[in-house]
């Protein structure tokens, strides 16, 4: 919905927010979550924004709400409410309104410190508490900066000033959340800085209604507390589709030549140009896939991209469609080359004729509204397509995986044999039990696959942590390489032991990287081979239809199991008798 994508009309959004709310339930596949919120002010209108943004992404919560400031009562002495909600997510919205004591002109260093230590203390007891109860992810607000300084530019750097005090105490819920796994941080200090500091501590809505921001600075915060609740479930965009002339450099390479293009120092405009370059370049870096999709000759694009300027070769991007066909259509080409969900794309172009174009014709997709150069680094970053909760080191290497990708692709046209092109790879799997050094990427998959993800579960890390630890359940993962590379953990099967000789398997996914490549029939004999080490003699599977995980829909049937079951819904119930499988792989060899 554009109405939820940055610059906001906060008045809009305020006014509208019920209406938008019916149109997004909408959505049949909404993945549905219990969100505590555990307030140190009120906290009802952040709800309801949250809510709309959540629903936007994909996500149907349903909410506990604390009495006004009960955030600790809550959480230290417990309650059945809150109990028998039993929340996947916690909130905790405090700010500087909550911070117990502040320092004195009369205290001296050891007293401040003692000071520091004892709030932060506080917390960290009830992170600890809801954490040891419920095993849920928690989310806690940083502190903003308060909306006056006793000591002029000093209180930054005086051991007396709130600023230096409030500093010190983010650093240590910095240090915490750097430590400790299923906890963020929920960044309002910055947040309130770019909302402009007088404004969001406007004393009006404080005093009256006990927010502790003002009600039209409520979007914004709870845009970012989405973005974090969407990024621990998979819901990040994960690639850029970008535009060449006017939007990767200044001019049009076509018109003007490679030589006219404003991109370098040489010029103001060349320097934004070639700052939004850099930009890209670190997100890049990050593990998001750089396309291009220009309405250009070929060799102009290519022309243009190798300019000694410009930060941004040929080689940083994995599909360049530069051609002049509907630029709907190219994106369409490259999902399916890249084997994404349309969904998974962010559209950037100067021209808002292409972005509606696109918007209009590829559902999911996001066409954020740039319009100066100057801005588009800011509104691209504002929108939070790619938060960062967790990566790893298959993220780091995402690009170099997609080019690999491609190479296999024209590898296997050299081949008229599909079965001597998968030999050819000379595929190596490491298929086995889980590793504590894999179950941060194991829940990342969990979240990020959705379409080969037959029950479209999605696991936390301490839902993860929870499997690893427990002895009713079968769980393996698979890594595999080939002569083109490492892939990493691309595959995780879990399947829960009942009446001690069936199997149910709970989660089966695999990335879309590795399609086609037998890597599901190497994870179902290892399977079966732990089954049958533990006396298990029936396997049941289960498929539950979404609009993306179609294309497994018949992967029991072609794995020999017999349909048992299937409801007006499509959902479907399969078994296998463990004693009659024989194994399928033939192309991957696998290790433990």
């Amino acid at each position: 919905m554009k109405e939820l994508e940055y610059p906001f009309d906060t008045e809009y959004l305020l006014k509208n927010k019920k209406k938008m709310k019916r149109q997004l339930l909408e959505n049949p596949n909404l993945l549905e979550k219990n969100i505590a919120i555990l307030g140190g002010s009120t906290t009802s209108e952040i709800k309801n924004m949250l809510e709309i943004f959540l629903l936007n992404y994909g996500i149907k919560p349903n909410f506990y709400e604390s009495e006004y400031n009960k955030y600790y009562e809550d959480a230290i002495f417990g309650n059945e409410q809150l109990d028998e909600f039993n929340p996947d997510i916690i909130y905790i919205h405090t700010t500087n309104r909550n911070i117990t004591d502040y320092p004195t002109l009369y205290d001296d260093e050891k007293t401040i410190d003692e000071m520091l230590n004892n709030e932060y203390n506080k917390y960290k007891k009830i992170w600890e508490a809801l954490k040891n109860k419920y095993k849920a992810t928690i989310i806690q607000n940083n502190f903003e900066y308060p909306f006056y300084r006793l000591l002029g530019n000093k209180d930054a750097s005086d051991i007396h000033g709130k600023i230096n005090y409030i500093t010190k105490l983010n650093q240590l819920f910095y240090d915490y959340a750097n430590s400790t796994t299923n906890f963020f941080i929920n960044d309002i200090n910055y947040v309130s800085a770019c909302y402009g500091l007088d404004k969001w501590s406007n004393q009006f809505y404080w005093h009256m209604y006990k927010y502790a921001l003002e009600v039209p600075a409520i979007p914004y915060l709870s845009f970012n507390i989405a973005a974090i609740i969407k990024s621990i479930y998979g819901k990040n965009k994960k690639a850029l589709v970008l535009d060449l002339d006017n939007t990767l450099w200044g001019g049009v390479v076509g018109d003007d030549g490679v030589e006219n293009l404003d991109i370098g120092p040489e010029v103001p405009q060349g320097q934004v140009y070639f700052e939004f370059q850099k930009y890209l370049k670190e997100q890049k870096s990050l593990g998001i896939i750089l396309n291009i999709n220009s309405k250009n000759e070929y060799e102009n694009a290519i022309a243009g991209l190798e300019h000694p300027a410009g930060l941004l070769k040929k080689d940083d991007f994995i599909i360049i469609k530069a051609n002049w066909n509907p630029k709907n259509l190219n994106i369409k080409d490259i999902a399916e080359e890249l084997n994404l969900g349309a969904d998974s794309f962010v559209f950037v172009d100067d021209n808002p004729a292409e972005r509606k174009v696109v918007y209009d014709y590829t559902p999911g997709i996001a066409t954020p509204e740039i319009d100066v150069p100057e801005n588009y680094i800011r509104i691209i970053d504002k929108n939070n397509y790619f938060e960062m909760t967790n990566f790893s080191k298959e993220d780091l290497k995402k690009s170099e995986l997609y080019k690999d990708n491609a190479k296999r692709s024209q590898m296997m046209a050299t081949f008229d044999n599909y079965d001597d092109y998968l030999k050819s790879l000379k595929m190596k799997a490491e298929i086995t039990s889980f590793k504590p050094i894999y179950l941060e990427r194991i829940s990342q998959l969990s979240n990020k696959s959705n379409q080969f993800n037959l029950t479209t579960k999605r696991y936390s890390l301490s839902d993860i942590e929870e499997v690893y630890n427990s002895d009713n359940y079968i769980k393996i993962y698979g890594k595999l390489e080939d002569i083109f590379g490492d892939n990493g953990v691309i595959s995780v099967v879990i399947g829960n032991i009942k009446n001690k000789d069936e199997l149910h398997i709970d989660l089966w996914i695999m990335s879309c990287r590795v399609l086609k490549r037998n890597m599901e029939f190497a994870m179902m004999d290892e399977l079966v081979n732990q089954t049958k080490e533990r006396n298990i003699k029936t396997i049941y599977g289960y498929y539950y239809p979404t609009f993306k995980n179609k294309m497994v829909k018949d992967f029991y049937d072609l794995q020999g199991f017999t349909l048992v079951n299937e409801d007006e819904d499509g959902n479907k119930t399969y078994k296998l008798d463990v004693l009659s499988y024989k194994n399928k792989n033939n192309v991957i060899e696998v290790s433990k």
